[in-house]
């Protein structure tokens, strides 16, 4: 039975993503404010809605709770454009799409 070239690559790509440093999680927010989780839940929503893995986790910060939201190291410049793009946007285009996806 022949080997299939493709899929021996295709493993080898994967041995090397997994080991790769721009796949280290990186802080992209942090509050310990009282709405920090519900900002951190909407960047997240952000994040998924474009194909950018995060993890949201409750962090001390100097002694408060707070909340933090990271992101793979090699999708961090992409995640702060969208986020910059979604504030500039303000609240009035987030209703506008979350209006769209309801019709």
């Amino acid at each position: 039975m022949a080997q299939d070239p493709d899929r021996e690559e295709l493993s080898q790509n994967q041995d090397q993503i997994l080991t790769s440093h721009a796949l280290d999680m990186v802080p992209l927010f942090q509050s310990s404010t009282i709405d920090g989780e519900v900002e951190a839940d909407m960047i997240r929503g952000i994040l998924d809605s474009n194909g950018i893995p995060s993890i949201v986790s409750s962090t001390p910060y100097a002694g408060v709770l707070g909340v933090e939201v990271k992101v793979p190291r090699g999708k961090l410049k992409e995640a702060e454009l969208l986020l910059e793009a979604a504030r500039a946007a303000g609240p009035e285009a987030a209703a506008e799409a979350e209006a769209a996806t309801e019709g």
